[in-house]
């Protein structure tokens, strides 16, 4: 059950929106430094001087700090109070950022990177439990985690063009941004947001677990950013996976002998949540591929500028204003499964729409696809947020979210590994890019495919179809948990 309060007729209390407003704004910002500072890259590169390997550093830090401590975030996060985590990383993101700003040499930029990631995934589970305990189970948690995940959207795609803008200005000010954003988020989040019903575990911390599980997470994280090397040292980018796979079993040998296991692994059993977690992979993996392949196409095969970029992309934001009004509405009609496969199935058709892309190509032939895109992040990012915490306990919404956005990370390394292996090896140039298209569509119709066994799972084990208008976190809850 969770611990929120309602006002009259049942609706959360004001106080609850604020609280929404601020995690918001926290998720906001977590997409919008990530989009700014691809953006920025090049500028970068030319004040500081850095080598190619050295800018490839600047983003794989980042990614190995989200993605490494992801899944502790999260549990940390259920152990320890999700707003003392959300509040006391939020402080550190500020801080790095800001030391990102200053810097003058690569390393401290990467250091800065690497912190940054680890605080964000510190912040991200926290902020998504924070979320679900606010907000009571039905309608309103429905609406809540649409407003939510539309925001975070957003932020990815309105990133690319705030970029371009204040790049424009000097590459220090997509640092200096977020520290201004994130202080006014901390200032109101330490006014607003209250735990309910987190705490410090009565067994203590699993640190056995921990380091194992954060040194399995590093090493696979930069075992795929090796990926998009494919010839640069196979047998080191090999052996990273084998050492990366012998602590996970060690990983799990700790879990089943710890009293307070990080990582419950009746968790890990749960189908829906296996399911969600691989089509959120496949989902990440075919946008981060399409996003990295279409900047490559603006900026290097068309000469857009920075500016043109994010302002032809800009259309994908429209998520951030349909994801808080139409899904929420669609999800407690036709049910979540089903928004989400017809999100999955927009965005495979939106990359097979831009198979054919020549260099003459217009931008009105290329709006298809983007608006496709858009609509596909509408009604795609919100459900996968709400199906995350579905049918898992409110003491476990924390590791529900770092799984999360765990597949999400993975699946933004994997996508932009393959894409960039594709495009090599096919020789480059607009062949190569076209090729390396491939890869997107691929992704999201095999995401679909998992969610649409779902679908037919269900199905089969009633004898009839789901109920479409079973609205997100109800009836499914109580199966789920048995499941577990």
């Amino acid at each position: 059950m969770s611990n929120s309060v309602t006002g009259s007729g049942g609706r959360p209390p004001g106080r609850s929106w604020g609280v929404l407003l601020v995690l918001c704004g926290a998720i906001f910002l977590e997409g919008i430094d990530v989009a700014m500072l691809n953006v920025a890259l090049p500028s970068i590169r030319a004040d500081l001087g850095l080598s190619t390997g050295m800018l490839s550093g600047v983003v794989s830090a980042y990614v190995l700090g989200y993605g490494g401590f992801m899944l502790l975030g999260g549990r940390a996060a259920d152990l320890l109070g999700h707003r003392r985590m959300f509040v006391l990383w939020l402080a550190v993101f500020l801080v790095f950022s800001g030391l990102g700003g200053l810097a003058a040499e690569g390393w401290t930029l990467l250091v800065a990177r690497f912190v940054t990631g680890v605080a964000a995934a510190f912040m991200a589970p926290a902020g998504l439990a924070l979320v679900t305990s606010a907000f009571p189970e039905g309608p309103a948690r429905t609406r809540a985690l649409g407003v939510y995940a539309g925001t975070a959207a957003g932020g990815f795609s309105l990133g690319v063009v705030a970029g371009g803008a204040l790049a424009s200005i000097g590459w220090r000010w997509v640092f200096f941004a977020p520290v201004v954003l994130s202080a006014l988020i901390l200032a109101a989040a330490l006014v607003l947001v209250r735990d309910a019903g987190a705490g410090r575990s009565s067994d203590g911390f699993d640190l056995a677990g921990a380091f194992t599980l954060t040194g399995a997470m590093l090493l696979l994280v930069y075992g795929v950013v090796r990926l998009e090397r494919a010839g640069d040292g196979p047998f080191l980018t090999a052996g990273v996976f084998a050492a990366a796979l012998v602590l996970l079993q060690l990983f799990a040998g700790v879990e089943r002998r710890s009293p307070s296991p990080l990582v419950r692994p009746g968790v890990l059993r749960t189908a829906p949540l296996v399911r969600v977690n691989a089509a959120a992979l496949l989902f990440l993996a075919a946008f981060a591929g399409f996003q990295f392949l279409a900047t490559l196409y603006f900026q290097e095969l068309r000469g857009w500028s920075t500016m043109q970029t994010g302002l032809a992309m800009l259309v994908i934001g429209m998520d951030t204003v349909l994801a808080p009004v139409l899904t929420p509405r669609l999800v407690n009609r036709f049910g979540n499964a089903r928004v989400l496969l017809a999100g999955i199935v927009l965005a495979a058709v939106a990359y097979a729409l831009f198979l054919p892309v020549g260099m003459d190509w217009t931008y009105v032939a290329m709006l298809p696809s983007l608006c496709l895109l858009g609509l596909s992040f509408s009604l795609a990012y919100g459900p996968l947020t709400m199906a995350a915490t579905d049918g898992v306990a409110e003491d476990e919404h924390g590791l529900a979210g770092g799984l999360l956005y765990t597949a999400m990370q993975f699946g933004a390394a994997l996508g932009l590994s393959a894409v960039t292996a594709v495009d090599v090896a096919a020789g480059g140039g607009l062949g190569g890019l076209r090729v390396a298209l491939i890869v997107p569509v691929a992704a999201a119709t095999l995401g679909a495919a998992v969610i649409a066994s779902g679908l037919r799972t269900r199905a089969g084990r009633d004898g009839a179809p789901p109920d479409a208008t079973t609205p997100a976190g109800s009836a499914a809850t109580g199966s789920a948990r048995a499941a577990t």
